[in-house]
């Protein structure tokens, strides 16, 4: 029986492949509106955040049961993978939408927003960038583990 979104085989998280899956999708669905946004140049990066973030979600949910990390450090590494994908895509989403420069002022093709604008998004992708390195690092650490020493990931 499949418990917390894992499959029969003990490995596959397929929750998180559905997260994948549907950060897939809005990924593309972003693709199709790029000229809508302030700025197209973010939109397409945002396009592009959506489409790898969604592979990347899939990828760690094929092969989940192979991190040995223990269930509390898994949670923290789950939910700020989730966070950093999501987050990934949705503050390069915003950015394009508002066209701020603050944090990719190399995209902003001479767009600004707002101050408070650019204050939420700046701290947006901080954020984001944390919690995507603590996750990877984390999954990295739960790879290294030796075989004997794995337990059930959650």
């Amino acid at each position: 029986m499949a418990t917390q979104g894992r499959d029969r085989d003990g490995v596959t998280d397929r929750a998180l492949i559905r997260h994948g899956i549907f950060l897939f999708l809005i990924g593309l669905v972003t693709g199709t509106q790029e000229r809508r946004f302030t700025n197209m140049r973010m939109a397409l990066s945002a396009h592009l955040e959506g489409v790898m973030n969604g592979t990347f979600l899939v990828a760690l949910g094929a092969g989940w049961g192979h991190i040995g990390l223990p269930g509390p450090v898994a949670a923290v590494a789950r939910w700020t993978l989730l966070y950093g994908t999501y987050g990934n895509w949705l503050f390069t989403t915003l950015g394009a939408a508002l066209g701020t420069a603050a944090a990719n002022p190399i995209l902003s093709q001479g767009n600004s927003g707002s101050r408070g604008q650019e204050r939420f998004v700046l701290f947006g992708f901080r954020g984001m960038r944390y919690a995507f390195l603590t996750s990877v690092v984390l999954i990295l650490v739960g790879l290294s583990r030796r075989e004997g020493v794995r337990s059930c990931a959650s």
